[in-house]
């Protein structure tokens, strides 16, 4: 399913338009993003929680040539699924 098909999918199941789907779905995406920048976990309960979690520097290895190469440090967003989703 992509952005598109969850906005109707949205529009449908609570008999709203789907421009108001579409901006309630961009809101929703905005907040979390926004939460997720300032440090903090957006939970949604039975669906799942998204938090930051910070990656260590490390060594890798460039697979097309072989040569050593250093990898910084970095926060990525991270995705905990709920209860409701692990018994699919």
């Amino acid at each position: 399913m992509n952005k598109t098909e969850l906005v109707n999918s949205i529009a449908e199941k609570t008999g709203i338009t789907k421009i108001k789907a579409k901006s309630v779905t961009d809101a929703l995406i905005k907040t979390i993003i926004e939460s997720l920048k300032k440090g903090e976990k957006v939970t949604l309960v039975g669906f799942g929680t998204f938090s930051v979690v910070k990656r260590n520097p490390r060594n890798g290895v460039n697979p097309r040539t072989g040569k050593k190469i250093y990898i910084p440090g970095k926060k990525v967003a991270k995705f905990k699924i709920g209860a409701e989703l692990t018994n699919l």
